[in-house]
């Protein structure tokens, strides 16, 4: 097998075109409503940007884990994976709208009064401040394109250099100490981009539930590109049954771990009643928030859960990938469920910035992420363990 022959189809450059053609597009709209509505441009925004942030480093995550685990579920959606995770200077560069932004989205803290009602404790208007803020921000930043240089670096010294089986060692000496960097990394940038809309509330379990559900949005994208993937050459007949079950089974299992995470820190706060706590479930509970919270309680666990333990379901290429469609959906929707109460405590009714902002963000993410998937094979053609890994055995 050679390089040119696992090509990607023609369908992901029309991808490729679409998606830049809807962010260009979008990215005009925009840009005139950040002009006239820049408050609601910017709670829009927000809910976006971490939306694709998820799709990149839930990417990241899982490729650390399938180096660590050689797993071959990995083996077949590692191109798409990698090729996520090099969108990560795109997400970089739309991280800066959010330091524009900073007024309309984080006014809680930078405009809190020094003392008295409101006011912050001295370690948070130390850690809270713009250039802080910033700061932090870089470094995250710097830290998740390190790991994503690397990873990139020796994958394509692996389809150049087939032999060479100290890669591997290095895939996995470099992704254990990356995995918990990644998991450090998320769960800070989501206590200040996130948990800091409302600073006096907080809770040690957010920035894992943020961990999970990153990992799977970006599962359920690389499924769903999988199979897609799969009804064409070159990978026609390459994804069996048996992958997509045991990306079934994966995807299973994240999902239940964001409903343990998520109930936790639900149980906890309940227990203990405290004023300060309760106030994030108080807005989020009640009125037309509590409906958003069934619809996430429903379709991001109850119906992902009884669906994907099905055995058939987890097999079949039709079915599994509009689970993963759902999830993906369902990720957005949490999001907004999350972040929104702070801005609109009383009406959960999105607007059309909700609309145009994430199909924008969208669009442009994955018009990045075709270029990159066209770029290489779309298997490591490099790795010792690919033969086996597509080697027709089904059980």
């Amino acid at each position: 097998m050679t390089a040119q022959d696992y090509m990607a189809p023609e369908s992901i450059g029309r991808l490729q075109q679409r998606a830049l053609g809807v962010g260009v597009v979008g990215a005009i709209i925009c840009a005139i409503g950040w002009l006239r509505w820049p408050a609601q441009f910017f709670h829009s925004y927000l809910v976006a940007f971490l939306f694709i942030l998820g799709l990149s480093l839930g990417s990241l995550g899982l490729l650390m884990l399938q180096h660590l685990t050689s797993g071959h579920w990995g083996i077949i959606i590692r191109r798409p994976l990698e090729a996520a995770v090099r969108t990560l200077w795109l997400v970089a560069l739309l991280f800066v709208p959010v330091i524009f932004g900073m007024k309309y989205l984080y006014g809680a803290w930078l405009n809190a009064p020094p003392t008295g009602e409101g006011s912050l404790s001295n370690f948070q208007k130390t850690y809270l401040t713009t250039n802080n803020f910033v700061i932090r921000a870089a470094i995250y930043f710097a830290v998740w394109l390190l790991l994503a240089f690397m990873l990139e670096r020796w994958s394509r010294q692996q389809d150049v250099d087939t032999a060479n089986r100290a890669l591997r060692r290095k895939f996995k000496m470099l992704s254990g100490p990356g995995i918990i960097l990644y998991v450090f990394g998320v769960g800070f940038a989501s206590i200040d981009w996130a948990m800091s809309l409302s600073p006096h509330w907080f809770s040690t379990i957010y920035g894992f539930i943020f961990v999970v559900g990153e990992v799977i949005s970006s599962l359920c994208l690389v499924i769903a590109i999988s199979v897609l993937l799969s009804r064409t050459t070159p990978m026609a007949g390459l994804i069996q049954a048996r992958h997509l079950s045991d990306l079934g089974k994966l995807l299973l299992a994240f999902v239940m771990l964001w409903a343990y995470f998520s109930f936790s820190q639900l149980l906890i706060i309940w227990s203990g009643n405290l004023p300060d706590e309760i106030s994030f479930y108080r807005s989020r509970l009640y009125g037309s928030w509590g409906l958003v919270a069934i619809i996430v309680l429903i379709f991001h666990f109850f119906a992902p859960f009884f669906m994907l333990l099905s055995r058939d379901l987890k097999r079949s290429a039709s079915l599994l990938p509009k689970v993963a469609f759902l999830l993906i959906f369902m990720r957005f929707v949490d999001l907004f469920w999350t972040t929104r109460p702070e801005f609109s405590p009383t009406n959960a009714l999105p607007s059309w910035f909700d609309v145009v902002v994430p199909i924008t963000l969208v669009g442009l993410w994955l018009g990045i992420f075709a270029r990159n998937l066209k770029s290489q094979p779309l298997l490591p053609l490099g790795d010792p363990k690919l033969q086996e890994a597509i080697e027709v055995h089904e059980y």
